[in-house]
């Protein structure tokens, strides 16, 4: 899988936060429980504590092209 570093973030339609990746491709990041267990995500510090961070990008590991994600 290949590993990008988070950028930054910005909320969907739906108000769901979503990673921005210097890859170019982007990643829901959902605080659903039980199937989702992600509350860091409600906070704006602790979300901002990641920019800078390695994340494991899917798309990259399918080859997926940003231009075709509709981003």
């Amino acid at each position: 899988m290949k590993t990008s570093t988070i950028i930054g973030w910005r909320q969907d339609e739906e108000q769901h936060w979503v990673v921005v990746l210097s890859c170019g491709h982007t990643q829901h990041q959902r605080h659903q429980p039980p199937w989702q267990s992600r509350p860091w995500v409600l906070d704006p510090e602790q979300r901002q504590a990641k920019i800078g961070q390695p994340f494991d990008c899917g798309w990259c590991a399918q080859n997926a092209d940003s231009a075709n994600l509709g981003n």
